[in-house]
């Protein structure tokens, strides 16, 4: 099974959520996770 690379704009995309909701006072790692991936990602 091959593994699914998200497409460059998908990772702007969630690059930008993150930004948002670390701007509204959110830690990081909650962030992250609000968006569905991992740390690692």
């Amino acid at each position: 099974m091959a593994i699914k690379r998200p497409k460059p704009e998908e990772i702007v995309v969630k690059l930008r959520q993150v930004e948002v909701l670390m701007g509204q006072g959110m830690p990081r790692i909650d962030a992250i996770r609000q968006i569905s991936v991992t740390e690692q990602t």
